[in-house]
């Protein structure tokens, strides 16, 4: 009997759907939107995973803006090049408000660096994430994020810290001002950890204070970490947001998806259900597998005319699953008798 519960994820404002690489996440993501526009939502879904295949799966080209691709249904595939573009750029503007004219050069050097640094995606994207979920203006019921294999979103409950962090660096750097002792003071009370705090009452009056300059910087920063922080309580909120993850009845992703939903009830994350996914029917009789073994025939003709320019060696699907040495020599033989 079905679990009246799983109908109500559909209704709330944000859904995330993750999982193992290759289980099927994205066909999931737009099946549920369509469902879901279907019942008269106004639905976007939003692939956050770097290698989209969601305009695959809609058989449409999609960008990073929203498209429709049906009446009441939207979807868009976030460009992380184009998020560090305009993450980076923002960041050089503001701090082309604030550094000595001679310092310029250097720092529009260290942008450039930036581009390629680790991580620097990562933040971009999470940025992008954080204005979509705090949109409240958006028109949209409901969205859904069909996420990247390694979990972008997981990380999100790290950023107010991290943020905390990062504006530990910035403001110690330059100390020749005692004003901006005070703005470190007002952005990262208890060393960053007590995050309610650059938000307490009182706080604006303290802060008024300070020069336009100074004050100006530590706008700036409280608002970039009020972003993150709202973002973080829109995630930990069950009756607005849900994560559902998708699995194939294997070992590595039912792994995978223990530690992930894990971590996330650890955190206080609301986790709303485990979909398996490629569930062999029960009428899976003869006639269903040589059925199947037709298409998988049409299937690899295609490969054979698309990649006809590599090498495309086969191996079997086992009988089980591959853990240990002895299942591992075997598929060594396979790949060293398709020339290996």
């Amino acid at each position: 009997m079905p679990d009246e519960s799983l109908r109500e994820l559909l209704e709330r404002r944000l859904l995330w759907v993750g999982g193992k690489g290759g289980v099927g996440k994205t066909s999931v993501a737009a099946a549920l939107g369509v469902l879901a526009a279907r019942r008269g939502r106004r639905v976007l879904v939003a692939s956050t995973d770097p290698a989209h295949s969601l305009g695959d799966v809609f058989d449409t080209s999609l960008g990073d803006s929203p498209r429709r691709v049906q009446p009441g249904l939207d979807a868009m595939e976030i460009d992380p090049d184009i998020e560090v573009e305009a993450h980076l750029s923002r960041v050089t503007a503001q701090m082309r408000r604030y550094a000595a004219p001679g310092m310029m050069d250097e720092l529009e050097r260290q942008m450039r660096l930036s581009r390629q640094s680790p991580g620097t995606q990562e933040a971009a994207l999470l940025e992008r994430l954080s204005r979509l979920m705090t949109d409240d203006e958006a028109p949209y019921d409901l969205i859904i994020f069909d996420t990247a294999p390694t979990g972008h979103t997981l990380r999100l409950l790290s950023l107010p810290e991290a943020m905390a962090a990062w504006t530990d660096g910035l403001l110690a750097h330059n100390r020749k001002s005692e004003k901006l002792g005070k703005v470190l003071d007002h952005l990262t009370p208890g060393s960053g950890r007590d995050l309610d705090s650059p938000f307490d009452e009182g706080a604006e009056g303290k802060r008024d204070s300070l020069d336009t300059r100074t004050r100006d910087i530590a706008e700036t920063l409280l608002a970039r970490r009020r972003l993150f922080h709202q973002a973080r309580r829109r995630i930990e909120d069950a009756e607005a947001n849900a994560f559902l993850f998708v699995l194939t009845p294997e070992r590595l992703p039912i792994l995978e998806t223990g530690r992930a939903v894990s971590s996330l009830e650890q955190a206080g994350i609301p986790v709303a259900a485990a979909l398996v996914n490629r569930v062999l029917p029960e009428n899976a009789d003869g006639d269903f597998l040589a059925a199947r073994r037709r298409q998988e025939a049409s299937y690899l003709a295609r490969i054979d005319e698309d990649f006809s320019h590599l090498p495309r060696p086969h191996l079997p699907w086992l009988p089980s699953d591959v853990q240990g040495l002895p299942v591992l020599e075997t598929l060594a033989d396979h790949l060293e008798d398709e020339g290996l």
